[in-house]
């Protein structure tokens, strides 16, 4: 706040004049870390990080954080980079370069084991995926056979979780997929799922060599495919 003297006769006014705050600029030191630490929120977080979202949460300028995010997006947009640093949905994420995610498929292929699926545990992998949340009676429901034995390797597997219970009679447990679920699929998230015959082509890897596909089962919805599999 400036202090300012006018005289008028023999009168005197004195005036407070706000002086402009301006944000000193930051040193290269840290303008180096704010950078770092904004890189590492990326890569920790599983949503799409806002640039509010940041600064907000570190505390930082938004005009700051959008200049270092703005940087970032350069930099990882390198060809000699294998992920890219993108906005999506509002928001900042670090993710493979959709040219690597092919090689990138066959490198985690080859890293372990395949998965091993029966047809009845990948039709009912495939009914929770593209119905979930959903509970063991609407899994029965629609593929028309028991299946609690299916629902068990599957959660041994990793491949789904429990999400709560539906408030109906009964309070049945209602089923999603989990992480690993899109790990073995080579998925970055659920808005990436495929159409139903993308999904059984990226699965016939998961199936033992002793099972067959049904053709009906690759271009029929899941209530229509679980009417024709009542014997699995």
């Amino acid at each position: 706040m400036e202090e300012v003297e006018q005289h008028s006769g023999d009168d005197q006014e004195t005036l407070f004049v706000a002086e402009a705050v301006t944000e000193p600029p930051p040193t290269p030191e840290a303008a180096a870390d704010l950078k770092a630490v904004i890189e590492a929120a990326i890569y920790i977080t599983d949503e799409p990080l806002a640039a509010e979202q940041i600064a907000a949460a570190l505390e930082q300028p938004l005009d700051r954080v959008k200049e270092v995010l703005a940087q970032l997006v350069a930099e990882y947009s390198a060809p000699d980079r294998g992920l890219s640093v993108r906005e999506i949905a509002g928001g900042y994420k670090m993710a493979t370069k959709p040219e690597h995610h092919e090689a990138i498929r066959r490198f985690v292929k080859n890293l372990q084991p395949p998965l091993k699926l029966s047809l009845a545990a990948l039709e009912t992998l495939a009914v929770i995926a593209y119905k979930q949340p959903i509970t063991a009676p609407e899994i029965m429901d629609i593929r028309g056979v028991q299946g609690a034995g299916v629902l068990k390797t599957l959660l041994d597997r990793k491949l789904i979780a429990t999400a709560g219970r539906k408030n109906v009679l009964g309070k049945p447990i209602m089923y999603k997929t989990t992480r690993e679920f899109l790990l073995q699929f080579g998925l970055g998230s659920l808005a990436e799922l495929p159409t139903l015959k993308e999904f059984e082509e990226l699965s016939r890897f998961a199936l033992s060599d002793s099972e067959e596909m049904p053709a009906a089962t690759a271009e029929q919805p899941p209530e229509a495919a679980g009417s024709e599999s009542s014997n699995a």
